[in-house]
């Protein structure tokens, strides 16, 4: 859960914390307070997108820090998670995270104390914090998102059934669109394989050898040369045998060496250090020994070869011809025709490879159209169960009455879709199946099951959502869950069944409210107000918990803008003990 929260030069709110609790915390305040600011903060921390334009002038950037303590299955994830990325947990187990946003734009993270990227935050959020507010109730009416809920609603065993289903879908658009693409571009297709099968030939003739041209090169330079490397071989030995004019008395290198090792040797009793000189001349002369025998095979090996040369001068001429078509060396030439031929392989266009594709076609358009009923019919099973847990919610809401229902229905071939059998049906399919879902509100007996779009208030909107959110946590999600102002354009007894329903979800999670309802504000476990100050040359907001006779007087500004009101005060302590012995059953 969200232990703290600390905001500093985020629009109205110059620098505020909020402790938080883990039942049902609700913030209040006047309209325009900041109360908007605390939800904007709270996306920030959690990687949210960084508006600029909400950073205060002065200091000129946006910090929100939180303290978010880990428990639980979720907790080993999330802590393996901050590991990984090089962050630390603090001894009790808790993390802190800071998010950072300049007046210029710029942002930066931390999570446990390391610099992070944005996306971490974003990682961690997913996992312990779903935020909800009236653009959720948008998103809700829109097809896909009302599948995408059914489908979390299902489990786990449906979510791998999905998985199943996509990837075969991909599996077999990708054969589709080869296929077609092979039937519809077979021209071009053919000339281009004809052109790599002329590269290939030419490749194949000549067969260039990886570093090829650069051993000719060096041969080259040696059979050009051959003449002037034989006489400074031939000049080296003989100085090494003793001089270019020496006699057959004359002692050559090594004898000289020798001469000197001897000498030294006979003097090393005397002293020491000459021994030592003696061992490195004895080195020398061994090396000298090794050159003079190497300089003698190597004059062995030189060869003025005319013919090899012209040999040589030719191929190199058909290496440069590769060069100058296909690369810019022999190596580069050798990669390019491995590339065309599997480019070739790519280009096929035979009857044989033709038949085969479309018998993998038939055969994963029959994986997906059998993945696809399963699909439909799971779907049916869990939108059975979703509608009547959340008409259960409903009636608990001051809606007993209304009936929400899920249409799974099946969706008819068309020309931008692709189109699978599904039990002996052709069906539009797409990456999520060939169903279309649709919620249905039914507001009281006897009236049409409309889409929520058209058949709900938006004060029903709201507690429709509020039951899905009900249902929701009810089958597993994030421990933290927000509400903002999901309670709008709803009053009276709905407003204390919401309040009711927001602390039922309390027991289990922590649970963050901005309303502008007392009968919600009541059954607070902790109560903040966000309050305005405007006695400065800069209006700014701060955040208080409010206890005891605060909170009567908060809840009785909430009712009829009057704080002190002795007739308010009074209806606010009657709602707060209400809402006590509510929670208390």
């Amino acid at each position: 859960m969200l232990e703290e929260l600390r905001i500093t030069g985020l629009g109205v709110i110059d620098d505020t914390t909020l402790r938080l609790t883990s039942g049902m915390n609700v913030i209040t305040g006047e309209t325009g307070a900041g109360k908007t600011m605390v939800v904007t903060g709270l996306g920030l921390l959690f990687g949210g997108r960084a508006d600029a334009g909400r950073v205060r002038a002065d200091p000129g950037r946006a910090v929100v820090e939180g303290r978010l303590k880990v428990g639980g299955t979720l907790g080993d994830a999330v802590r393996t998670r901050i590991t990984d990325a090089g962050g630390e947990a603090d001894d009790d187990g808790s993390v802190l995270l800071s998010r950072t946003v300049t007046a210029e734009g710029r942002s930066r993270a931390h999570v446990g104390g390391r610099s992070m990227p944005v996306s971490t935050l974003s990682e961690l959020g997913e996992q312990v914090l779903a935020v909800h507010g009236q653009s959720d109730q948008l998103r809700l009416l829109r097809p896909s998102e009302q599948r995408s809920a059914l489908d979390r609603f299902a489990g786990p065993e449906h979510e791998k059934l999905l998985d199943g289903y996509r990837e075969a879908f991909t599996r077999w658009r990708a054969v589709v669109e080869d296929l077609t693409d092979r039937r519809r571009n077979a021209r071009q297709r053919s000339q281009e394989a004809d052109l790599l099968k002329l590269g290939l030939d030419e490749i194949t003739r000549v067969d260039p050898q990886p570093g090829e041209d650069d051993e000719l090169r060096a041969e080259v330079q040696r059979l050009e040369h051959a003449e002037g490397l034989r006489v400074a071989a031939t000049l080296a030995g003989q100085a090494l045998a003793g001089g270019v004019e020496a006699a057959d008395d004359t002692p050559d290198a090594t004898q000289l060496l020798g001469l000197a090792r001897r000498t030294l040797e006979g003097q090393s009793a005397v002293d020491p250090s000459l021994g030592d000189l003696a061992a490195r001349i004895e080195e020398a002369a061994t090396l000298v020994g090794d050159v003079s025998s190497e300089l003698s095979a190597y004059l062995g090996t030189l060869d003025a070869d005319p013919a090899r040369l012209e040999a040589i001068y030719e191929r190199r001429a058909a290496l440069r011809a590769l060069t100058r078509k296909y690369a810019d060396d022999i190596d580069g030439v050798i990669a390019w025709a491995d590339h065309a031929r599997t480019k070739l392989s790519e280009l096929d266009n035979s009857d044989e490879l033709l038949d085969e594709l479309d018998k993998e076609r038939q055969r994963l358009a029959a994986t997906v159209g059998e993945l696809a009923g399963r699909l439909t019919a799971a779907r049916r099973e869990a939108a059975g169960r979703f509608s009547e847990a959340v008409s259960v919610e409903l009636a608990g809401l001051a809606m007993p009455h209304a009936r929400v229902d899920v249409a799974v229905l099946t969706r008819a071939p068309s020309r931008d879709e692709p189109t699978v059998t599904v039990d002996g049906v052709d069906l539009a399919a797409g990456p999520d199946g060939a169903d279309e879902v649709e919620l249905r509100l039914l507001a009281h007996p006897g009236a049409p099951a409309l889409p929520l779009q058209k058949g709900a208030s938006g004060g029903e909107l709201s507690r429709v959502m509020l039951a899905i959110e009900v249902v929701f946590a009810g089958a597993g999600g994030p421990p933290t869950l927000v509400f903002d102002e999901v309670d709008s354009g709803v009053g009276g007894t709905a407003a204390v069944e919401i309040g009711r329903r927001l602390a039922r979800l309390a027991r289990t999670h922590q649970v963050l409210v901005v309303t502008h309802l007392p009968q919600v504000a009541a059954f607070a476990d902790r109560h903040l107000v966000v309050a305005k100050d405007t006695g400065g040359a800069i209006t700014t907001s701060g955040v208080r918990i409010v206890e005891e006779t605060e909170r009567a007087r908060e809840l009785s500004r909430m009712l009829a803008g009057l704080p002190d009101s002795d007739l308010g005060i009074a209806h606010a302590e009657e709602l707060l003990a209400v809402a006590a012995r509510e929670k208390r059953a």
